[in-house]
């Protein structure tokens, strides 16, 4: 009898022990399929952050790009600016050494004359009249001329800043409206 309990507990334990693998196969099973889904789930995701991350990326570069483009074109109107700046300023150089030339000849063609006429004086009087009227007419000369030349330094210098101060306001308009 003892060995037909024996048998018996025997049978039941396979029978358990058959039970419980199958549970365990299930629970295995279950566990597997979870977490085959929970990696397809995070594989979606990731490549779903990939694929933002990537378009954010091309936003900035195309961004960063367009920003060095301006910023190059910018410069470009800077560096035009100061070529114009220049052509003003060696123009009106050229004017103003035209005028300085003809005052220059001028004078002395006056101080030529005078002399001529010193040649021909019978008096002392004579010669200093003459003497005070080149003087008289050189101050006024020089007054008039002065008064020419200075007005035309001042507009050079207005046209020869021109470019640049428009370069300026074009900064602070385009960069103090990003600032």
């Amino acid at each position: 009898m003892a060995a037909k309990k024996d048998a018996e507990t025997i049978v039941k334990t396979v029978e358990l022990t058959g039970e419980t693998a199958q549970v365990a196969v299930a629970a295995a099973k279950q566990g597997f399929d979870q977490t085959v889904a929970a990696l397809k789930d995070s594989m979606t995701g990731a490549v779903a952050g990939i694929e933002k991350t990537q378009t954010e990326m091309k936003a900035n570069m195309e961004k960063a790009f367009k920003s060095a483009e301006e910023l190059m074109s910018f410069s470009q109107g800077n560096v035009d600016a100061v070529v114009k700046s220049g052509q003003i300023w060696a123009a009106g150089v050229q004017e103003l050494s035209k005028s300085f030339a003809t005052l220059a000849q001028a004078q002395m063609d006056q101080t030529a004359s005078l002399w001529k006429a010193m040649s021909g004086v019978k008096s002392l009087k004579d010669a200093m009249d003459l003497q005070t009227n080149l003087a008289r007419s050189t101050v006024e000369a020089a007054v008039n001329e002065t008064g020419k030349i200075t007005d035309a330094s001042m507009k050079l210098a207005e046209q020869t800043f021109a470019p640049i101060t428009a370069r300026v306001s074009l900064a602070v308009e385009k960069f103090g409206r990003a600032a």
